[in-house]
């Protein structure tokens, strides 16, 4: 290429960073995808027109004059014209698109989304003409986008708190979308798809098998499915679907707990899921659940439990907090419905500071399939490199943080590990072999013995007849004041009814 369109893409943030409407990460990254959304589908639109011509066929625009990217973005405006013309008559004909799934996903986002606009007309006008130069009929021209997006969201997952909730650093992703290996004719889900990682991921690994134009066409019309509650998530994440080459992707706003899942109108071959964890539910979202619980990570659990084709080979790929692992009460019996009916595999345990900066929460990956039940599961502890300190001595790590992130090497070990266990699985390989210093299989017997405690517990590690590390004791405090809270929650709800009950008689 003759300029360098990622220096572009960041120079037209730093004109979105200066304007008064936009001095936050999330603000001039939200500004940023919806005009890279109008800009890429007027492109698509030109290529479906001119294929609709090649074949004698008519086309019907999905955005129609005068409010193509073509016709408004390249006007000549003033400023306050143009700032008008958005807030009157652009978006609210956005909001109001509807007929066919790419124009009710269209309005979805902007309908439900406070659209952030440069307060500056001057500002604006410069960050459409670094966009609107942008070709993205070029291949390399649109993958240099995405690059430049994907560390967007990395940035923003790093950098603002509340991106937390629906970023997941890109390792973990790559690492569960291997495991779980889905194939193409398969329906995959993320029903809190956030940005969309699992699901771009999962299109990244499958396009790399697809043999023809059938197999294409097949990923892009009924592959992906994704919910997401919040709207700036779900534009974030449709834009980082688009980028990546993934055209008219069924992701669909939507609470997903508020689904009855006891009898789900649609199943799926795969899932791939980070679910929000920490949050509360009332009771009239708890009535769509077999098992009640305030808990939003147990409540998404029996989601995905459900959603699961009845099929041999449906699985599953998941992030839990580690308290979902050892808590009683409601998650013991979810965990027991689990094992009974599910194949639990595999379970990696990730150390503290996997999600810094914005969760200090244990977390672990789980692997489940049909059918059912569980014989044994395999068990792996992640842990962080060693590292030099100032002394040039060595020391054990024991977390990640932000200047120290999760890295792909970092999985390599349990890539290499959890291959052999596979096909010990599969009756090609050695027990033994999957076995480690970091590694170790549990029976189902011994889980149940332990009351359906599911945390792990190394029998190899050098510390297991001594003190845990420092970070592993407060990322266990953190998980069991959580657990303290939803359990005085409880009590409180039980004690007001039974305050209501009485007064009543």
């Amino acid at each position: 290429m003759s300029r360098n369109i990622a220096n572009e893409i960041w120079h037209a943030c730093d004109i979105l960073r200066r304007d008064n409407n936009c001095t936050g990460i999330m603000e001039y990254i939200q500004h940023l995808s919806w005009l890279l959304f109008l800009r890429f589908l007027d492109a698509q639109e030109e290529e479906w027109e001119v294929r609709a011509k090649y074949a004698g066929k008519s086309y019907k625009p999905i955005i129609e004059k005068p409010y193509r990217w073509r016709d408004w973005a390249r006007k000549e405006w003033n400023a306050e014209e143009l700032l008008s013309f958005i807030h009157g008559n652009l978006i609210p004909y956005l909001k109001s698109l509807s007929g066919n799934s790419i124009r009710n996903t269209i309005r979805n986002v902007f309908s439900d989304l406070n659209v952030i606009v440069c307060a500056s007309g001057y500002n604006l006008m410069d960050v459409l003409e670094i966009i609107d130069s942008i070709d993205f009929h070029d291949h390399e021209e649109t993958f240099a986008v995405s690059q430049v997006y994907e560390e967007l969201l990395r940035r923003l997952g790093q950098e603002n708190r509340v991106a937390g909730e629906f970023y997941t650093p890109r390792p973990v992703i790559k690492f569960v979308v291997e495991v779980i290996n889905p194939q193409i004719g398969e329906k995959v889900y993320d029903p809190a798809c956030g940005t969309c990682g699992f699901l771009v991921e999962a299109f990244l690994w499958m396009e790399k098998k697809a043999k023809d134009t059938q197999d294409r066409d097949k990923l892009q019309e009924d592959t992906f499915y994704g919910q997401e509650k919040k709207p700036i998530p779900a534009l974030l994440g449709l834009m980082n679907m688009v980028l990546h080459g993934i055209y008219s992707p069924k992701v669909v706003r939507k609470n997903t707990l508020e689904e009855d899942i006891r009898n789900p109108p649609e199943r799926f071959d795969v899932i791939l899921t980070n679910p929000p964890f920490g949050g509360k539910e009332g009771k009239h979202i708890q009535q769509n659940f077999p098992i009640k619980s305030q808990a939003t990570e147990l409540l998404f659990l029996q989601h995905v439990m459900k959603k699961l084709k009845l099929k041999e080979g449906a699985r599953c790929g998941m992030v839990v907090p580690e308290g979902t692992l050892f808590r009683g009460g409601a998650f013991k019996s979810v965990k027991k419905k689990l094992l009974e009916d599910f194949n639990l595999h595999t379970i990696v345990s990730l150390p503290p500071g996997t999600f810094a900066p914005y969760s200090d929460v244990k977390t672990a990956l789980i692997f489940f399939e049909r059918p059912g039940p569980t014989r044994e599961i395999w068990y792996y502890e992640l842990k962080p490199p060693n590292w030099i300190d100032k002394e040039g001595k060595e020391r054990e790590g024991t977390r990640f943080t932000k200047q120290y992130p999760i890295k792909n090497e970092h999985f390599e070990e349990v890539r290499r590990l959890y291959k052999v266990w596979n096909d010990y699985r599969k009756g090609i390989a050695k027990r033994e072999d999957c076995i480690s210093e970091r590694s170790w299989i549990v029976s189902v017997d011994e889980i149940k013995q332990r009351d359906y405690d599911l945390s792990p517990r190394n029998p190899h590690s050098k510390n297991s007849e001594h003190m845990p590390e420092p970070a592993d004791i407060l990322a266990s405090l953190i998980e069991r004041k959580r657990e303290i809270e939803s359990l005085l929650e409880e009590l409180r709800d039980i004690l007001d009814n039974g305050h209501r009950e009485s007064r009543s008689e």
